[in-house]
């Protein structure tokens, strides 16, 4: 794949018009609340139907999906890359490490949208939403990512 130059704004823009039903999770979602984390890369959660909206969405930033959509449905994830890298999660329900199913439906009904700029928003989970995303995994950042929400869920709340 060739190198470009990424413009995430464009990216964003992208899916925003794409109307398609994905929410950013991981620690770029964290970056956007605010929260004092560094990452390298984009993971989102989409409706299972929507894969062929949001890899339109990418294409247009020069993104290209590594798995076509029918077997990105089986194994439930895939991977956008060129110079950026976005992991994608494709189903219905996924579990957390304690055996939680959490299904992304419920996630979209509670959403929160924030804006980027004028006209440019993306879509995030509440956040406890978004700490039960951060229960997919057990690593040590997961869990200081955690604790970083529950703080800001305790400052917003006052």
């Amino acid at each position: 794949m060739r190198g470009t130059e990424f413009d995430e704004l464009a990216f964003f823009r992208a899916i925003d018009a794409s109307r398609t039903r994905a929410l950013l999770i991981g620690r770029r979602a964290l970056v956007l609340l605010g929260l004092p984390v560094l990452t390298a890369d984009y993971d989102f959660w989409i409706a299972i139907d929507d894969i062929a909206s949001f890899n339109a969405a990418a294409r247009s930033v020069d993104l290209a999906p590594n798995l076509e959509p029918d077997e990105a449905r089986q194994r439930g994830r895939y991977v956008l890359e060129n110079d950026e890298h976005v992991d994608v999660i494709v189903a219905r329900t996924v579990p957390t490490v304690d055996g939680l199913d959490v299904e992304f439906e419920d996630l979209w009904a509670r959403r929160q949208a924030i804006v980027l700029a004028p006209g440019i928003s993306t879509q995030v989970p509440a956040l406890d939403d978004l700490i039960l995303t951060k229960r997919f995994a057990s690593r040590a950042r997961d869990l200081e990512d955690i604790r970083l929400l529950r703080i800001l869920k305790e400052e917003q709340g006052r």
